[in-house]
């Protein structure tokens, strides 16, 4: 089985580990892809240019964000350094090490900055703002480009669940067969509920760890009430109402 996830704005800034991110990323023999990106927003970060830097970051104030090279900075698995709702609701530190170590292997981050990574992967504290071009570059279209053959062997003869937000879709469209979540309140997708939902929904598939839609099927999802499966080609869209906010 294999998860897709999307990242999160807001970021741990506990960094326990000191390794070389050259080394430590998904598919590293492509590192020299992300690196194009990496020196670009480093570039930016040395330039001292707070306006670039605002808008890099999508914050208004800088002042206490750590602007040195993401090669020097230490780390944190990304399962970690990402505490945004959906990683507050899988609560990932409370899982035994069977779940853990699921989650490790098979959820695929999609990083605005490094693209593809592996929930176990360590990666230094940074603040991308989604959607934001580096360098008037967009790293979604080069990622897409650069990963999705790899992205499909990877994948290859696995159960795929997709609970990604819409916009990361733009970082690896599936070709083979997939089952998608959808969250609904009274018809229409809650952006903060949504995000909940999909972190209390990757902590059940760590604890079930299903092979195939059947299994995945067979889970009893609390406070989720399923109103509709769709079809579209290769992907299966399970739509669920929210029973409890």
């Amino acid at each position: 089985m294999k998860i897709l996830f999307s990242p999160s704005e807001t970021k741990s800034d506990i960094s326990p580990f000191e390794n070389d991110i050259r080394d430590e990323l998904f598919f590293k023999e492509l590192f020299s892809k992300r690196e194009i990106f990496i020196k670009k927003y480093d570039e930016i970060l040395k330039s001292g240019d707070e306006d670039k830097i605002k808008k890099l970051f999508g914050l208004k104030n800088i002042a206490n964000f750590d602007t040195a090279s993401l090669f020097e900075k230490l780390t944190q698995k990304a399962i970690l350094r990402y505490s945004g709702v959906a990683y507050k609701h899988l609560n990932y530190k409370t899982l035994n090490s069977n779940e853990q170590n699921f989650i490790d292997e098979n959820v695929i981050i999609f990083s605005n900055l490094f693209g593809p990574i592996l929930a176990k992967n360590k990666i230094p504290n940074y603040k991308l703002q989604q959607g934001e071009t580096i360098d008037n570059l967009k790293p979604e279209i080069t990622y897409q480009n650069v990963f999705k053959s790899r992205l499909d062997e990877f994948v290859k003869d696995e159960f795929i669940i997709d609970l990604r937000a819409e916009f990361y879709e733009k970082f690896y469209q599936v070709d083979s067969l997939y089952t998608s979540l959808k969250f609904l309140k009274n018809g229409k997708i809650v952006s903060h509920f949504a995000k909940v939902y999909r972190g209390l929904v990757l902590r059940e598939l760590a604890k079930f760890q299903p092979k195939n839609e059947r299994e995945f099927g067979e889970i009893r999802l609390e406070n989720l009430n399923l109103i509709e499966i769709k079809q579209f080609k290769n992907k299966k869209e399970y739509l669920f109402e929210i029973t409890k906010l």
